[in-house]
């Protein structure tokens, strides 16, 4: 009876579609009513009023066919500041056998990402970040070797990064950030792969020299729990242009040709990396920010080129490079923080006037400040460090 009574509907449906003169299949007809009935417009939101399923389905919003088959799936009027939606992504959505692309705009989706996804051979594109999405990454992704852009970003999954992701040898750019996620990062196979964002999440482990191709050009692992050393990785990914690995336990040293790769923004801060610094040439990255580490030695005038420069918090020891000083009063350096390290004197004049837009902190060093600057209020009001503190750091 079940049998019959699914038959009767189907060909119900397909007579409904030739009426309409659509050309529709009866699968994708099929598929697109049941993902409507797990969804709803949020207030405000208007999206499903063209959803009539007596007309044809690739006149719909967010619906785009070829031949037959739906090949894009955007759901919610991407508009800035749109409500977006509610409900359960539906299974059937693995169905649409053409799909290349979909979507979600933010909105409130719940659920876990169905694991009929790995049904869509030919998906490229899937987003559906800003949303509540919960539970696991589906490992069956792995499949979709097609794949170019993985986006889940801001939403509440958990468990790890299913491996057979990395394997994929399309992948362009993988977002997964602000989520729940733990274990490793897997190592990532494709040569095509620019972007990698996997900050705020509870990733640990450490990486592996090669796990990561050279053709990344944004990487953030940013407020993770990732370990260990990263120098022999770090020197392959020299087509870099961000780079963010703060608030992590990293470890080691920085290779000093980090410092010539094309990057506009540099975080190292909050880990626990070591050594002495040696950029190989001078320094010319907008934002650099060593804060918070276990760096050592002199500092290397090569950093005056940088306009935004944190380094408090090492153990940074002798003089301040006279270069600094002077790009800082011409301007040039913007933000220069050097508190709490172990510096022995800088070569200022007590009455040089700090341009207004550029800043310096020198507290808790092992000298008597030469000029009083404002700093951050986390600096603490001591303004020098004790004397037994400096008698013991060598560097």
């Amino acid at each position: 009876m079940k049998f019959l009574l699914w038959m009767c509907l189907f060909q119900f449906h397909v007579i409904v579609i030739q009426q309409c003169g659509a050309m529709l299949h009866p699968i994708d007809f099929l598929a697109l009513q049941a993902i409507r009935k797990t969804l709803n417009d949020l207030p405000g939101s208007s999206f499903f009023a063209s959803w009539d399923f007596t007309s044809d389905p690739c006149s719909f919003a967010g619906v785009y066919c070829a031949g037959d088959k739906v090949i894009a799936l955007n759901l919610g009027d991407p508009r800035a500041g749109s409500p977006g939606l509610i409900g359960r992504l539906n299974p059937a959505i693995g169905k649409l056998s053409a799909l290349a692309e979909f979507t979600v705009v933010p909105g409130k989706i719940f659920g876990a990402l169905p694991e009929s996804f790995s049904q869509l051979n030919n998906l490229r594109f899937l987003g559906v970040s800003r949303n509540f999405l919960s539970g696991r990454i589906p490992a069956g992704l792995g499949k979709l070797r097609r794949l170019q852009t993985l986006d889940l970003s801001f939403n509440q999954l958990t468990g790890n990064i299913p491996w057979a992701i990395g394997t994929l040898p399309a992948l362009n750019n993988v977002i997964l950030c602000h989520n729940h996620l733990s274990g490793s990062v897997p190592p990532f196979v494709s040569l095509k792969l620019t972007r990698l964002d996997l900050k705020h999440n509870a990733l640990s482990g450490s990486l592996l020299p090669m796990s990561l191709p050279s053709s990344l050009q944004y990487l953030s692992l940013s407020s993770n729990q990732l370990t260990g050393p990263v120098d022999h990785l770090l020197t392959r990914l020299n087509r870099l242009n961000y780079l963010d690995l703060s608030l992590n336990r990293f470890t080691g040293c920085i290779p000093g040709n980090l410092f010539r790769f094309p990057i506009t923004n540099l975080q190292l801060q909050r880990n626990q990396f070591t050594g002495r610094i040696y950029p190989a040439g001078l320094v010319t990255i907008p934002v650099v920010d060593l804060s918070f580490n276990r760096f050592y030695g002199e500092i290397s005038p090569l950093f005056s080129g940088v306009q935004i420069l944190y380094m408090n918090n090492n153990r940074f020891m002798g003089q301040v490079p006279g270069i600094m000083v002077d790009r800082l009063l011409s301007a040039n350096i913007h933000v220069l923080y050097l508190q709490h390290n172990f510096l022995t004197g800088i070569a200022i004049n007590p009455a040089a006037e700090i341009p207004v837009r550029s800043s310096l902190c020198l507290q808790y060093n092992c000298m008597v400040l030469p000029v009083q600057t404002p700093c951050p209020l986390k600096a603490g009001k001591q303004k020098s460090r004790p004397t037994a503190q400096c008698g013991q750091w060598k560097g």
